[in-house]
């Protein structure tokens, strides 16, 4: 086990005071990865867990946060969708329940933040460009993640490496660095940029807490570097994904058959997750104006969650969808959050006194 006394001072920064955690490495709140047993297990281990509640029903979030009370008293956060029509009861939740962060992966509104604020939460938006954690600087969040375009999911195109020092030069909150990280040696450049810490989806899916089954996990461990596509055919924005499970046949798909088995999809998740349609309908709107989306994109946004509950929750790689990083080439084993959470702070130490010698 990773000795505090022995952590080299670079290592406590300013997230570790803001989150209240003992590491500076952030687990990201990954839709169906991202339950109670990762979140958990990773704040035990000293970093800060997230839970996706982004796709949870509200009472299943009610159950997860109290799952992860039952299993640590360290702080954790809850990643929650601003656009979400039940957002105001989610919010009330996270203060009854007495979360320490929210996060989310589009910037909540001003107001929203200061509710947030006025209750002791701590607010994290993700964000994929300079102006963008200016404008949320500027509402008064208290940190910033910020994701290149090595990372998974929803991503830019701008590599981490330039968009991490564009970032922590325009704003004074601290920078917590994403995409592309696995190791000791990347938090260690990341501190070296100017940021307070790093976050990491991919690294944190491939752990032996991470609820996604092993058949799935074996293929992620099969893959490169290069096999990965950034693809606009599942909901219509930018996302990195696996070649691997249907993303060919998505890319390949035309008009009239992308937008039948979209329908399908939608008729699908409504009666998986019970949301009522007029909801399903008012965040399409919303999706399509905040993102400038055409009505064939926002038909396609309705195959997201059915694509990546196939791959992820039902274990189907040969039909479902699996969003990574790039970083997917540099894994190769399947440690528990502990194990790789003090490995990475070993190495992290083992770095900075040989940099220092």
């Amino acid at each position: 086990m990773t000795d505090l006394a022995a952590d080299h001072q670079a290592l406590h920064t300013r997230a570790c005071d803001l989150f209240g955690v003992k590491y500076p490495i952030v687990q990201t709140g990954m839709g169906y990865v991202s339950n109670s047993t990762l979140t958990a297990a990773t704040a035990a281990a000293g970093g800060l867990g997230i839970i996706a509640g982004g796709m949870l029903a509200y009472e299943e979030l009610a159950e997860a946060i109290a799952e992860v009370q039952a299993q640590t008293d360290n702080p954790f956060g809850v990643n929650l969708r601003a656009d979400q029509a039940d957002i105001d009861k989610r919010i009330d939740l996270l203060i009854r329940s007495g979360v320490k962060v929210a996060s989310f992966a589009l910037a909540p509104k001003q107001a929203l933040i200061g509710r947030l604020k006025d209750a002791g939460l701590v607010v994290v938006p993700s964000i994929g460009a300079r102006r963008h954690a200016e404008k949320v600087a500027s509402w008064g969040v208290d940190a910033v993640i910020v994701q290149g375009g090595e990372g998974g999911g929803h991503t830019g195109a701008v590599p981490t490496s330039l968009l991490l020092p564009q970032v922590v030069d325009a704003v004074d909150i601290p920078v917590i660095a994403a995409g592309g990280y696995f190791d000791g040696r990347g938090l260690v450049s990341a501190l070296s940029y100017g940021a307070a810490g790093i976050a990491m989806g991919t690294r944190f899916m491939m752990t032996s807490d991470s609820p996604v089954a092993k058949q799935v996990k074996d293929v992620y461990l099969s893959k490169s570097v290069n096999d990965t596509v950034v693809t606009l055919e599942i909901d219509g924005v930018p996302q990195r994904v696996l070649r691997a499970g249907t993303i060919d046949q998505l890319e390949s798909t035309t008009g009239p058959g992308r937008m039948i088995r979209a329908g399908r999809n939608a008729l699908a998740f409504q009666k998986l997750s019970g949301t009522p349609w007029r909801d399903m309908i008012r965040e399409g709107l919303a999706m399509k104006k905040s993102h400038e989306l055409g009505w064939s994109q926002v038909v396609m946004a309705a195959n997201a969650p059915m694509l990546y509950r196939s791959a992820l929750v039902d274990g189907r790689v040969d039909v479902g969808v699996m969003a990574t990083g790039q970083v997917v080439g540099l894994i190769e084993d399947v440690p528990s959050c502990s194990e790789l959470i003090n490995r990475i702070v070993a190495e992290a130490n083992s770095v900075l006194a040989r940099l220092s010698a």
